[in-house]
């Protein structure tokens, strides 16, 4: 039952449903029915050959005068193309065109399932191709906006560009300017003998180099450090350097519009102080002394415990003098009632001679 089944469902499928969309047929019944009808079919084919036979012994008999004639008479030749050898050839042949119908039936299975499987690929790379084309869609719209951005990029580097040049331009003429300035500002600070050292937005370091007079250029000076630093209420407070403390006013203050007098008014005072100044250089080669500008005192040390104090009064040397202030030995004092030069206004120098070569002390 299987078989036959098999065989409708590969010739016609139709056969198997006889009735189209109404109910199915009963599967027993038809099995039934199958199996009587082969039966059946094996009954008649039975029959068939008993009434052949039977068909023939009575055409024989009706050919015969006598019995004795049935007797001598041989037997008939085997008659050609019997239908039982044609029944068999034809069943061989059915049965070689079943088989090479099932196996053209499992080629074709075969050949269906190859079809499926490529109708699924081909559907896999449809959807592939798909899926390129909505990202080369996406891709070519990016690259739309990258190159929109990159032409606006080359049109605001050429712009850039244009005014990069245009900056250089001007950069070289304000070179060109600084480098002018600074000619100018060198050529102002060789005149007005001041250095600009350092300047900030509340502070302005100068440093002023006053130039003596030619009798005096032996002994030049040391620049003369002043700090300048003004407040919001437009005033100024110019401070120098503790080093020459004494030798000028310290510190000074007013309107920023008086900072030009002021610094001029240091320098002429430190250039005043040139005298004392120049003699307390040359007497630091010869003696052991010490400075101390902010008391004007001049320490003279002779041994490692005599010590001669002399003070400088202002004006010196033209209006002021030096004079002997004290001596202590060993931090004690020491009489002076004997301790004068032979010269009746004696400079510095006067008294350090004196009292270096003194056997008084």
């Amino acid at each position: 039952m299987a078989e036959v089944r098999s065989v409708l469902q590969r010739c016609d499928p139709a056969l198997l449903d006889p009735c189209g969309d109404s109910e199915q047929p009963d599967c027993a019944d038809a099995g039934r029915m199958v199996l009587y009808l082969t039966d059946s079919r094996r009954v008649q084919k039975v029959l068939w050959r008993q009434l052949f036979v039977l068909d023939s012994m009575m055409s024989l008999l009706e050919g015969l005068e006598s019995a004795q004639q049935l007797m001598t008479q041989p037997c008939p030749p085997q008659p050609e193309g019997r239908p039982c050898g044609r029944w068999k050839a034809l069943k061989l042949s059915s049965r070689s065109g079943v088989e090479e119908t099932e196996t053209l039936l499992r080629t074709l299975e075969d050949k269906i399932q190859q079809i499926h499987n490529k109708r699924h690929t081909l559907t896999q790379l449809v959807k592939k191709l798909n899926n390129k084309k909505q990202q080369s869609a996406q891709l070519r719209e990016s690259l739309q906006k990258s190159q929109n951005t990159l032409q606006s990029c080359d049109c605001q580097l050429t712009q850039l560009r244009a005014e990069s040049e245009a900056a250089h331009d001007r950069l070289i003429s304000w070179q060109r300017l600084r480098d002018e300035l600074q000619a100018y500002i060198s050529a102002e600070q060789e005149v007005m003998q001041i250095n600009l050292l350092s300047i900030n937005q509340s502070e302005l370091c100068v440093e002023l180099r006053p130039r003596p007079s030619s009798d005096q250029s032996s002994n030049e000076l040391e620049p003369l450090k002043v700090l300048v630093t003004w407040s919001r209420d437009d005033r100024f407070r110019l401070q120098v350097n503790e080093g020459t403390a004494g030798l000028v006013e310290d510190c000074m203050s007013g309107r920023r519009s008086e900072l030009s007098a002021a610094l001029l008014e240091v320098m002429q005072c430190y250039m005043g102080q040139f005298e004392l100044l120049s003699e307390i250089k040359g007497l630091r080669s010869s003696f052991a002394i010490d400075w101390r500008p902010a008391q004007r005192l001049l320490v003279y040390l002779k041994t490692a415990l005599l010590v001669c104090y002399l003070e400088v009064e202002k004006g010196y040397p033209s209006s002021g003098r030096a004079r002997l202030l004290s001596v202590q030995r060993d931090r004690q004092p020491v009489d002076m009632s004997g301790l004068k030069p032979y010269i009746s206004n004696p400079s510095l120098t006067d008294w350090l001679v004196f009292l270096c070569s003194s056997p008084l002390i």
